[in-house]
């Protein structure tokens, strides 16, 4: 797994969308029992700090040691520095296990080997993301999709396509359940739509490679078209759920 959001981790925690309470909500209810869960790949602990609401502990894991100092401590949450595809949680202890816009870049057959190890039977697994957004507004929309495809765009790792494609190109050996439709809502200013841009992998590229930051090539023309104030955006979740059981070993 690569490591693209070490060395921005404060961006990440500041920028990043905030899932919605009522996914949470939604997949701690899939699941069998509420004794534990893993965040996998957590980043600052957002997604965990949900879940223990729900569960009696939650195992929050990441590679990244700069993005877990940026973590949401909590009583019920554990974190801890590992890979995706090396959990210390034991055999068969989870009832959820939660990626959330991670999944993309991980070693899939040794990660989904450990998932079939620590997930208990009829266990969750649940893989989470977004794609870009939209502010509703023609002129906007389209600063932000030339800087995503056209200025960012060469930048972007391969394993970004899984996100393009709404993760439907990832293996997922698990009992598939059929899903809701979720999205993030959010009045956000300029400066935060900047912010998070900060955050992307492909930004971070671009600016070890050029020695520049692209952000400065679309700020004016983004500024001006945002205008004062909050704007609402919007983006659709990608969500794939599946079930544990014995055909899944």
């Amino acid at each position: 797994m690569k490591d693209n959001f070490s060395r921005q981790a404060a961006s990440y925690a500041r920028y990043r969308p905030v899932y919605p309470p009522e996914l949470i909500a939604y997949l701690a209810g899939l699941a069998p029992g509420r004794q534990a869960a893993w965040d996998c790949a957590t980043g600052n602990g957002q997604v965990a700090l949900a879940l223990a609401e729900y569960f009696e502990t939650v195992l929050a894991t990441d590679m990244s040691a700069q993005q877990l100092q940026h973590a949401h401590v909590h009583p019920r949450i554990r974190y801890a520095q590992e890979r995706a595809e090396q959990c210390s949680g034991a055999d068969a202890s989870f009832d959820l296990i939660t990626v959330a816009q991670a999944v993309h870049w991980f070693d899939f057959e040794p990660f989904f080997a450990e998932v079939r190890r620590v997930l208990r039977p009829g266990g969750i697994l649940a893989l989470i993301g977004y794609s870009l957004f939209t502010a509703n507004d023609a002129a906007v929309d389209a600063v932000v999709r030339h800087f995503y495809a056209d200025i960012t765009g060469p930048y972007w790792d391969a394993e970004r396509r899984h996100i393009d494609a709404e993760y439907r190109t990832i293996p997922f050996p698990l009992e598939e359940i059929p899903v809701p439709e979720f999205s993030m809502e959010f009045d956000w200013t300029v400066d935060d739509v900047l912010g998070y841009f900060s955050s992307w992998s492909a930004v971070q590229h671009y600016i070890r490679e050029k020695g520049e930051n692209p952000i400065g090539l679309i700020e004016r023309k983004l500024r001006a078209a945002w205008g004062p104030g909050n704007r609402k955006i919007s983006t659709a979740l990608l969500l794939r759920a599946g079930r544990f059981n014995e055909k899944n070993q």
